[in-house]
């Protein structure tokens, strides 16, 4: 027997971005049919599927008992996505479950818990874990602290792997919309917690809050795709990681990477609206290697030594 729905406004929305993801997208509806807490809506935004994504949603929305919203809009990619939820979330907090994933039958109450006991306007949401679907952690575990700020999770404690990030709604809204770069798609949605990052900390929770499958149509499977596609994009992703760098060392890594997406599209003003003469200057060389290796490789993925952070 179908549950009663909960109409007052939930505390969390999770969304899932998909594109073409209708044979596997209800491993994730089937998983928030089983939370132990239900003080959450679900927010599926159909990135111009042209499969039965619409149909399968529309059959939930007549039998879940939490709310379920739908929205469609043509092609643009992840990001895109991700800006179009963004704008349509108006709960406290949000989490991303992408369409391929699903989330352990206790996260949301995991959740909702930790941050009753420990949020507050000072921190920006909370990171936990992601894990494979035999139940072992992606890369490793988060350091025993209660907060530190994004970039401190990968620099100063070496946190290897994806983590699962949980939002403030209100912060996330402040620095919206990603840099639209015509023809092109934004790559990464990491871009505006790094404007987040010198004002707000993360609460840190070593709990799985997802589970994980890479499929072979994803991004991180196909980014050598991405950066040849999106040059002028990831450029201006990395101007922002070059500007909010921890140290010398992580500056210098994404000017290389700077410079080889300005090669791929064609453009030569590397000093241009630059802070970073120097620096740019010093990894012109290697910069220009790499860009020889994104557009001769036959490869789909970036060696990890390259594009670690």
């Amino acid at each position: 027997m179908k549950n009663k729905m909960n109409t007052t406004k939930p505390t969390i929305t999770v969304f899932t971005p998909t594109y073409n993801r209708a044979y596997c997208l209800h491993q994730g509806y089937e998983a928030l049919t089983r939370q132990t807490c239900k003080d959450f809506m679900w927010l599926v935004v159909d990135d111009g599927s042209t499969d039965n994504t619409h149909e399968l949603v529309e059959k939930w929305q007549k039998e879940a008992d939490f709310i379920i919203k739908y929205i469609y809009q043509e092609n643009g990619g992840m990001v895109a996505a991700h800006n179009t939820a963004h704008y349509h979330i108006n709960t406290l907090l949000n989490v991303c479950i992408d369409s391929d994933d699903y989330m352990p039958d206790d996260a949301v109450e995991k959740i909702l818990n930790f941050w009753n006991k420990h949020g507050g306007e000072e921190y920006m949401g909370i990171v936990g874990l992601d894990a494979y679907k035999d139940g072992s952690i992606v890369g490793s575990m988060l350091p025993n602290i209660k907060d530190c700020n994004y970039s401190e999770i990968r620099t100063k404690y070496k946190v290897k792997g994806d983590k699962k990030y949980v939002l403030r709604t209100d912060l996330i809204k402040s620095v919206l919309p990603y840099p639209k770069i015509e023809n092109e798609q934004f790559p990464s949605t990491e871009y505006l917690y790094l404007l987040l990052k010198q004002k707000y900390n993360f609460l840190i929770l070593n709990e799985v809050l997802c589970t994980v499958e890479y499929m072979p149509d994803g991004m991180s499977k196909n980014i050598i795709k991405s950066y040849r596609r999106n040059p002028s994009a990831f450029a201006v992703y990395r101007i922002a990681k070059m500007q909010y760098a921890s140290n010398y060392n992580e500056r210098i890594r994404h000017t290389v990477h700077y410079i080889s997406s300005l090669l791929l599209a064609r453009k030569y003003s590397f000093f241009k609206n630059n802070p970073y003469k120097l620096t740019t200057l010093l990894a012109l060389p290697v910069g220009f290697f790499l860009f020889l290796y994104i557009k001769s490789t036959k490869q789909t993925a970036v060696n990890k030594k390259l594009n670690k952070g």
